[in-house]
């Protein structure tokens, strides 16, 4: 039966998105029985009628009526509503089938709840419709809540049942020959047992979150019904523009509380908006940074400064083709290596989101919350990923001691970051004062190419920037007074970070004394009171392992720049001695 469909839907099936064509040829090669749709499947998805006509459906709807409406049955399956059916045709007909072989079993026995009830009567009403040769599809939603993510010897008798229901349909050749195709549906295919996801007899789908063609549709067909409330002059193709990460059900939500509002969109309740249901659809394991800083306020750090305005040309330009993957960004605590990022996210002009701890103590949730902010990641491009810390956040591929869920997600992220499908689209900034310990697997070429260091200010002209640059970041007015001799006062190696702690203490001082303004005598008085925190060795190692990682010379502090390779690699693993860490290499 399936040969006969391919030349009778091929032109139906170029109609359809990118996914649903992937499912129907798949279905129409007649090699597999089971099939996993993951993704945003909790959305609407666009069914086209007629020429430049849409109509927006959820996924039930979609696969049974649009993929799969010349069938003859078509049964769903989950834990809440049991068995039913997508006409109530089909369902008076498995009645009466069902009930001719088992009369004395009860509707509730036969629509079931409990899969290892429900499965064996389907199966055999499957089968007694072969003979008539009855196309057969079988929904089963919220898969994960019957084949969850589990060790099999872990599993319970009703997950093991599944188990082996579910990868015995994957194969079974009465099932291929008879035309009946099992679809589950998961928002993370990480939730399911990953026996049956990774079976190379499994055909695996993934729905993206909506490009903007999409979103645009979505939109007019809101406005067309008279459901959207926009903005003087805003055209739904801006909005769609903006609502990168967003899906249909969140536009929906997102017009309704508009228009109940009575408040029309404008660009800013837009981003707005899509920051607060981002954050809450990636269930706080990503967080928005907005920053009104440029790489103006960036005191020194020159070079690094002109690699990051070079970039943001390139990406003005659209040369997408010419950026790094990612950037690795070294250097001491305290020179703004975050600062930085931030600037440079907001020359570019495109979002940026830091990483949160996404790890859980529960198996399987700490690679279901990748998976979902992966996916949210890539509806968003183009986008700013941070993470700070990097080399404790990500960990590394030998990780010991928790069932290789640490070995999994850093595969995974290893990845995702080397994909060059996102180049350009996905920029990645590890952040790092220690980038030794972050593993080679992140730091080579494909992943975070571009590494630049960052170093405490020098020269006396330098260390002046700083100072200048930080009244204008926290917009501090203050008496001007000869700041060189001032900053004589520090006797260590100073970061930003220091002087920033000065200048908001001085501030202090001077709001607790009624002024507004910072004078010469306040900045004294904090001076000489100012004790920074002491850790020269640590310090020190955090210079010399950035410089290892350096590049290019110009970014090296002069007094380090004469430094030979094996004279640093000799003072690092003094260094780590002293501190009691285990030696470099």
């Amino acid at each position: 039966m399936k040969e006969q469909l391919i030349v009778k839907n091929l032109p139906f099936i170029k109609i359809l998105p990118s996914w649903a064509q992937e499912l129907s040829y798949k279905y129409l090669s007649k090699t597999a029985n089971l099939y996993i749709v993951h993704g945003n499947i909790r959305d609407f998805l666009p069914h086209k009628m007629n020429e430049g006509e849409f109509l927006f459906v959820k996924i039930q709807e979609y696969i049974s009526e649009v993929l799969f409406g010349n069938k003859d049955v078509i049964a769903f399956f989950d834990r809440s509503s049991g068995v039913s059916f997508c006409e109530k045709a089909m369902e008076r007909d498995y009645l009466a089938a069902m009930r001719g072989r088992h009369p004395d079993e009860s509707d509730s026995e036969l629509f079931s709840k409990d899969p290892t009830v429900a499965f064996p009567y389907l199966e055999e009403y499957f089968l007694s419709q072969m003979p008539q040769k009855r196309r057969i599809v079988l929904i089963v939603d919220y898969a994960e809540t019957v084949a969850p993510a589990s060790d099999v010897a872990r599993l319970g008798e009703e997950d093991r049942y599944c188990f082996v229901t579910l990868n015995r349909w994957s194969h079974e050749p009465v099932f291929t020959k008879g035309d009946v195709s099992v679809i589950l549906l998961t928002e993370n295919l990480s939730d399911l047992n990953p026996r049956i996801s990774a079976s190379p007899s499994t055909v695996k789908v993934e729905i993206p979150i909506p490009d903007e063609t999409v979103r645009a549709q979505f939109l007019r067909f809101l406005e067309g019904k008279e459901q959207l409330l926009l903005d003087k002059g805003l055209r739904p193709e801006q909005v769609a523009a903006l609502a990168s990460g967003l899906n249909l059900m969140n536009l929906n939500r997102l017009a309704a509380e508009s228009w109940q509002e009575d408040r029309p969109i404008s660009l800013e309740y837009m981003r707005q908006k899509k920051r607060d249901i981002i954050e809450a659809e990636a269930g706080g394991l990503l967080e928005f940074l907005e920053t009104e800083a440029d790489l103006s306020y960036v005191s020194g750090h020159e070079f690094v400064k002109r690699r990051f305005k070079n970039a943001a040309r390139a990406i003005k330009q659209g040369r997408l083709d010419v950026l790094p993957m990612g950037y690795l960004i070294a250097g001491p605590v305290g020179t703004g290596k975050s600062f930085m990022v931030s600037a440079f996210a907001g020359e570019i002009g495109v979002p940026m989101v830091k990483f949160k701890n996404f790890r859980s103590k529960w198996q399987g949730v700490t690679e279901s919350n990748l998976e979902k902010v992966l996916s949210i990641l890539k509806a968003m491009a183009p986008v700013a990923v941070m993470i700070d810390e990097a080399d404790a956040f990500l960990g590394d591929r030998d990780q010991d001691g928790d069932s290789g869920v640490s070995n999994r997600v850093f595969s995974q992220i290893a990845s995702f970051m080397g994909n060059t499908e996102y180049r350009g689209k996905i920029i990645w900034f590890l952040i790092t004062c220690r980038p030794d310990l972050l593993p080679i697997d992140l730091k080579r070429q494909g992943r975070a190419e571009e590494h630049l260091a960052l170093f405490y200010p020098e020269t006396d002209e330098e260390k002046i920037a700083l100072f200048e640059t930080l009244v204008r970041k926290l917009d501090l007015s203050i008496r001007r007074f000869p700041v060189g001799d001032l900053l004589k006062r520090f006797t260590h190696e100073f970061s930003g970070a220091d002087l920033e702690a000065v200048l908001i203490r001085a501030k202090f001082k001077a709001a607790m004394e009624g002024r507004t303004f910072i004078t010469k005598e306040d900045m004294d008085e904090t001076m000489a009171d100012f004790v920074p925190p002491a850790y020269p060795h640590e310090i020190e190692l955090q210079n010399l392992v950035a410089v290892v990682e350096c590049t290019s010379k110009e970014m090296v502090p002069k007094r380090l720049q004469n430094l030979n390779r094996t004279k640093l690699v000799k003072d690092i693993q003094e260094l780590k001695a002293l501190l009691g860490e285990a030696p470099l290499g």
